[in-house]
């Protein structure tokens, strides 16, 4: 049974136990499992020690295992990743229903597209060394920039989401609750914003340099401010009532991680102390040394997180309306369909519980551009694992350089200047519904 199941469709791998569900959030899930399983062979490769383990296995190493281990591993399983991604990003280009041949592979035959995926992922560590690893960081570096835009389309749908449902909940009953819930949260992301922007002063500033950081620090301080009051405006309140302080402190809250992450990228290392020399213990790298790569890192482990949650949030939400959806299915794609419960005369003959075809009528998402996100997803983390540190010449270490800085305090920018698009546009197009 186990054979067929592995080249059937998503709901065949269901068990038992497992909830019916429907087939397009079934098909995600298992999607960002292979994304999940790839992360973490990576972060076994970064693992110290691990060259000498690999060594003892006998003709595993023909030559030297130095490929097998650190950031040229991350390069590598990544690449292979990403390939596998952007390929079923092209094969899915313009799937409008379940009806279509290609639906049946993106929601199929899991044996041979994990088979697939590894044997890209395999035949990466052939690539020659040459210029693959300058030109995949600066390729890395882009894709995870464009990942960061996402995850904060992705963050902004939550924090309306998350604004929406208590809302409504204050709206039927036991209002004082639901409000002291939603401002202890507001609160909270606020207090949490302000303790951190004290935190960059006091240890990424100092009073006769770092000025690049002063500069950071204070704009998207200014920036975050700004933003917050305009959603709270009389007119902004008026166009759009579902604006309000929790969706700022989300995003700014964001901003300032963006801000602390491009800061721990900076090459001068008296302006970017190491979270260890922070909180008083001596850093094991001695002065005047580059970093070692590993993803355990506080910026890669935060970093992991948010990707981790943006990855399976995108796999799970359902809601017709949620700007997951307006993000990866474009109007000429499919009618967007709701992702609902499953029918009533859905048959489930031995008890078996099953994954319902939601899509015959229309896809609720965009196959291709869902895979495509995955791609990016697929750099933002080989970045993440690496602390977007660039090889230097020789390809032997990893060092901070100015580019990774600015493609982060850009992001921050874009992320916030984005947010305001979203507050004033209903009163900068005023012919469009913005419902």
């Amino acid at each position: 049974i186990a054979i067929p199941c592995l080249c059937g469709s998503a709901p065949c791998l269901l068990c038992r136990c497992c909830p019916s569900g429907n087939n397009s959030t079934v098909t995600r899930l298992i999607y960002a499992f292979f994304m999940l399983l790839g992360v973490g062979i990576a972060c076994i490769m970064l693992m110290p020690g691990m060259e000498e383990h690999l060594k003892k296995i006998p003709g595993f190493c023909h030559v030297n295992c130095d490929v097998l281990v650190g950031y040229k591993a991350v390069y590598r399983v990544c690449f292979g990743m990403a390939m596998f991604f952007l390929l079923f990003s092209l094969i899915m280009v313009k799937v409008k229903s379940s009806q279509d041949p290609r639906a049946s592979v993106h929601n199929g035959f899991w044996f041979f597209k994990f088979a697939a995926a590894t044997a890209i992922t395999v035949g990466a560590f052939f690539i020659p060394e040459g210029p693959f690893t300058t030109v995949w960081f600066y390729i890395g570096m882009a894709g995870a920039f464009c990942f960061i835009l996402i995850q904060l389309v992705l963050l902004i749908d939550f924090a309306h989401s998350w604004n929406e449902s208590w809302v409504e909940k204050m709206d039927e009953g036991n209002s004082r609750c639901w409000y002291a819930a939603l401002l202890s949260a507001t609160t909270i992301n606020y207090a949490l914003s302000l303790i951190s922007l004290v935190l960059f002063y006091v240890y990424y500033t100092h009073s006769d340099g770092c000025t690049e950081n002063k500069v950071f620090i204070s704009i998207n301080m200014l920036l975050c401010v700004g933003a917050s009051v305009l959603s709270v405006l009389p007119k902004i309140q008026e166009s759009q009532p579902r604006s309000g302080l929790l969706q700022s402190s989300i995003v700014t809250l964001y901003t300032m991680y963006l801000t602390w992450s491009a800061m721990t990228n900076e090459p001068d290392r008296r302006c970017n102390p190491s979270l260890l020399g922070i909180i008083g213990l001596n850093s094991t790298t001695p002065a005047g040394q580059d970093r070692v790569v590993q993803w355990w890192d506080a910026q890669g482990i935060v970093g992991l997180i948010l990707f981790l949650m943006c990855v399976l949030y995108s796999s799970i939400r359902n809601s017709s309306n949620s700007q997951v959806n307006k993000l990866t299915l474009t109007s000429d794609e499919s009618a967007l369909i709701e992702d609902g419960p499953a029918p009533e005369n859905f048959e489930e003959g031995d008890g078996t519980n099953r994954a319902i075809d939601n899509e015959k009528d229309g896809v609720t998402y965009s196959y291709s551009f869902f895979h495509f996100m995955l791609f990016l997803a697929s750099l933002y983390i080989m970045m993440t694992l690496t602390n977007w540190y660039s090889p230097d010449a020789n390809y032997q270490t990893m060092t901070s350089k100015w580019p990774s800085v600015w493609v982060k305090i850009t992001s921050s920018w874009i992320c916030i200047s984005l947010y305001v698009w979203t507050l004033v546009a209903p009163l900068v197009l005023t012919n469009r519904d913005f419902d």
